[in-house]
């Protein structure tokens, strides 16, 4: 038997190769951002029980969208789009109107890479913000994502990211000053 004839015969049908692969790189995005989808989408949700729902759905939609995701930007800035449109969803529904929306920050699913802070002041003060301030700053210092990145996921020009960056910091800055230590004093 010829060589190509051989490999053509074990080859998988087109339909199951390509849903194995589905498969495999949808659980390895589960795995690299599934904890940071949960820590996202807790912080805009407030309630656990609804941001393990939300980071399912988001998984579920990414799974059956992931055909169509062109690599135009990262997987994880692709992820944290779908993450942020199912919890405004999940906002926006009837439901979200009964949950008691107060942060308890003891209950914030820990990072793989960081440790719950000492102090809560700052996350408190982030969460005090307007929602397209917070969301900027979330994804920015708590995702660690860049300007343009942000600008991908949330679908808007990298100048309106960063007027409403400095905004939010502004804002900040004059809540949390006298926190951690007196400008004035410099």
């Amino acid at each position: 038997m010829e060589q190509g004839k051989v490999q053509a015969a074990f080859t998988l049908p087109s339909h199951l190769s390509c849903a194995e692969t589905d498969d495999v790189r949808i659980r390895r995005m589960m795995n690299d951002y599934g904890s940071s989808l949960l820590r996202m989408c807790f912080l805009y949700l407030r309630d656990d029980a609804l941001a393990q729902d939300a980071v399912q759905d988001s998984f579920l939609k990414a799974y059956r969208k992931l055909s169509q995701f062109r690599g135009e930007s990262g997987k994880k800035t692709w992820l944290m789009r779908i993450a942020i449109n199912t919890c405004r969803d999940y906002q926006r529904s009837g439901w979200a109107k009964q949950v008691d929306s107060r942060i308890c920050l003891e209950e914030l699913p820990l990072s793989a890479e960081a440790a719950e802070p000492e102090d809560d002041t700052v996350i408190r003060e982030v969460m005090l913000l307007p929602r397209k301030d917070r969301e900027i700053v979330l994804l920015r210092f708590y995702q660690q994502m860049k300007i343009k990145e942000i600008a991908q996921t949330l679908k808007i020009p990298t100048g309106t990211v960063t007027s409403r960056l400095n905004r939010a910091k502004e804002k900040l800055r004059l809540r949390l000053k006298g926190w951690y230590f007196d400008e004035d004093e410099l």
